[in-house]
């Protein structure tokens, strides 16, 4: 087995890397775990649960999850207007990470 050398490697090459880039920012991995754990959310609803979290903060991070295909957005077409937000089957892969996070953190906290 040929061992490796970190000077012929590079980080962005990764899985590792391509997953960070997904998941990495201040509120996307707790969004993604409020959809984990109540399946379909409203936005005021993940708003109040989240707390400390800016209307323009909510929307700007649920539009990136979304357009990574992570998160899904149901507009109902209805006054006054009705968005629920889920994970898609994308991000729905990502519960077992997810999983192993929140027990992580129960046994060490």
């Amino acid at each position: 087995m040929k061992e490796r050398c970190i000077s012929q490697e590079c980080l962005g090459d990764t899985g590792f890397s391509y997953t960070l880039s997904l998941i990495n920012g201040k509120y996307k991995m707790t969004i993604l775990y409020t959809l984990m754990e109540f399946q379909v959310v409203r936005f005021n609803e993940m708003k109040k649960y989240i707390g400390n979290i800016s209307y323009k903060t909510l929307s700007a991070t649920l539009k990136e999850l979304e357009a990574d295909g992570l998160v899904h957005r149901k507009e109902y077409p209805q006054i006054p207007p009705k968005v629920e937000y889920s994970l898609t089957s994308r991000g729905r892969s990502l519960i077992p990470i997810l999983d192993a996070l929140c027990e992580w953190g129960d046994k060490n906290r």
